[in-house]
């Protein structure tokens, strides 16, 4: 049996908010973005949320995604997010994400972000966290700027790809490894591991979980980390998991007998 890890999604997952959108305002503000802009993305992440499993809907988001970027100062854009992160992402990271990667991590896993937003925005969010494994979409760069085109999206079955890829080249048994997300369009992210568990989802994938007796989380208290691990609060990940339906009740228990019978080895 190899190494395994824990793959975590990042909006509604890890954080209570789209990470893309969190930036908008100061995108705007430094004059990357126009005002008709934030609301033709925000439009975008919603198509993208409501039909994100369409390979139609996931590519049109994806290139309207590429040409708002196009042109962009790629060391603008990250300077924008290392400014912003601490207001517009610190105070919103589920306190139950954190104590959840806080257990992979004990249990001696690796844990991996898996997120369809920008690699210069999800890699200093993974650094709140500890985390520096992230999966994320690249654009192509060329001359210091936003291409305009996409190197790798990161959404739908392009996650399960990179998943594998570093599965193999880290040596992970992927039927002994975790996923976590919130959105029907990471089914195929859930259904490569053996351990799925969805968090806070959508209706169909609520609808995926009863069928499959996946576990069910609801996360619920966004907290600062800085105050979190000053008050260390009591939000056991378990009592914040709820069923729906018979199947996911019985994929709940099973879940909590397998992290006491693994705490208890670790």
């Amino acid at each position: 049996m190899g190494r395994s890890a824990a793959f975590f999604d990042l909006d509604k997952t890890v954080i209570a908010k789209s990470s893309a959108l969190a930036f908008g305002r100061p995108f705007y503000r430094d004059g990357l973005i126009t005002r008709r802009d934030v609301v033709k993305s925000a439009y975008a992440q919603l198509m993208f949320r409501l039909g994100g499993t369409d390979e139609q809907t996931m590519a049109r988001t994806r290139d309207y995604l590429a040409a708002l970027c196009k042109g962009w100062p790629v060391e603008q854009v990250r300077q924008i997010v290392a400014e912003t992160l601490h207001e517009l992402i610190h105070p919103y990271v589920y306190a139950e994400a954190a104590v959840l990667i806080e257990e992979h991590r004990a249990a001696g896993r690796d844990v991996v972000l898996v997120s369809a937003s920008g690699e210069e925005m999800v890699r200093p969010i993974g650094a709140l966290l500890g985390v520096t494994d992230v999966i994320a979409t690249r654009m192509t760069v060329e001359d210091g700027r936003y291409s305009g085109e996409v190197e790798f999206y990161a959404a739908g079955p392009s996650k399960v790809t990179a998943v594998a890829e570093l599965a193999r080249h880290r040596g992970y048994d992927l039927t002994e490894s975790y996923a976590y997300s919130d959105s029907i369009s990471d089914r195929p992210l859930l259904e490569c591991v053996g351990h799925p568990t969805v968090v806070n989802p959508d209706r169909a994938l609520r609808k995926l979980a009863t069928e499959q007796a996946w576990p069910v989380l609801e996360f619920r208290h966004p907290i600062p980390l800085g105050r979190r691990l000053r008050e260390r609060p009591a939000v056991p990940v378990a009592a914040a998991a709820i069923g729906v339906g018979v199947g996911v009740a019985i994929g709940v228990a099973w879940y909590g007998r397998h992290r006491r019978a693994r705490t208890a080895t670790v």
